[in-house]
């Protein structure tokens, strides 16, 4: 069993236009709404990929009720914990061209005995755990000490336990050494406190994650790819070309297939590879969506795989 947990969820109102230009005017050609957040796309990949996932989540007003309508045909187990704000509602803008414009609300305050109930709910389900999946931020109320936290009850467990956080989220629950952990980017740059450009740059911000306690780093760099950081040593997994139609979601899909080929008895090599293949199989999608193992594994065929020297 798979556990994510999404403490920050929220309804994707995706709206397609025919052209994304500034200060001119774009006309709708298509609009919908899909359940958000990173560990319950992690889930909806795990799960089609044939995986058992169980998704933890909170869930409050009249968003909520929504969203829980929106996984009833998800097809994989929710626990949901209910709170007592709204949660949030994030809109996505894309064209035609792959340009995309993605507008976050902050999310819901929780008050402590609500963070105590999550805890709780994690707890309860890693009874049957192989994976905890820590997916995405966290909103008001919820102390940046917390995936750290339940880092460290997944460790009592046996559990081995994914990081995909940013900020102080990310810093503190490294420091609680999980068994990998998942920036992309921007997100480890912030982390480091400096601008990664070069190829150098990005094997340099991967080993220094590592060193700074994680088992395992698997830096994102959307379409060149991603740099892993493994015990023995570097790695490097680049795509192919292709057209990008909506980059967003693509890194939750190579969370999600990375933990997947794990789990398979794969070698950390070939999950990177996986992770790849299914973030860049996913980019070719429209909207907010997620490739099929057969679509993942068309790209996958197609990924290139480096040792560092």
């Amino acid at each position: 069993m798979i556990v994510t947990l999404t403490i920050n969820p929220a309804i994707d109102r995706i709206i397609s236009v025919d052209r994304l230009a500034f200060e001119d005017r774009a006309y709708i050609k298509a609009k919908r709404e899909s359940p958000g957040g990173r560990g319950i796309n992690a889930s909806c990949v795990i799960h089609s990929f044939g995986g058992e996932t169980v998704a933890v989540l909170i869930s409050g007003g009249d968003a909520g009720q929504r969203l829980e309508g929106l996984l009833q045909g998800c097809g994989y187990r929710t626990t949901v914990v209910p709170i007592a704000n709204e949660i949030r509602t994030n809109l996505t803008i894309t064209d035609r061209h792959g340009l995309t414009v993605n507008l976050n609300e902050t999310g819901p305050a929780l008050s402590a005995a609500e963070v105590t109930r999550v805890e709780r709910m994690v707890r309860e389900a890693l009874g049957k755990a192989s994976w905890l999946l820590l997916c995405g931020s966290i909103p008001p109320g919820v102390p940046s000490s917390f995936y750290g936290k339940l880092v460290a009850m997944a460790h009592r467990k046996n559990v081995k336990t994914l990081l995909d956080a940013d900020g102080a989220a990310l810093r503190e629950g490294i420091e609680a050494r999980p068994t990998v952990v998942t920036p992309n980017q921007q997100e480890a740059e912030r982390l480091l406190g400096r601008t990664l450009l070069t190829r150098t740059q990005y094997l340099e911000a991967a080993a220094q994650i590592r060193a700074m306690g994680a088992e395992s780093v698997v830096l994102s760099l959307g379409s060149r790819g991603a740099v892993g950081a493994f015990a023995d040593g570097l790695i490097e997994a680049v795509p192919p070309r292709i057209d990008a139609l909506c980059p967003i979601g693509s890194g939750d899909a190579l969370v999600a297939a990375y933990v997947w080929s794990i789990r398979r008895k794969r070698n950390p090599a070939d999950a990177l590879r996986w992770g790849v293949a299914s973030g860049t199989a996913s980019a070719r999608l429209p909207g907010i969506s997620f490739a099929s193992l057969p679509e993942t594994e068309e790209i996958y065929r197609q990924v290139e795989v480096r040792r560092v020297e």
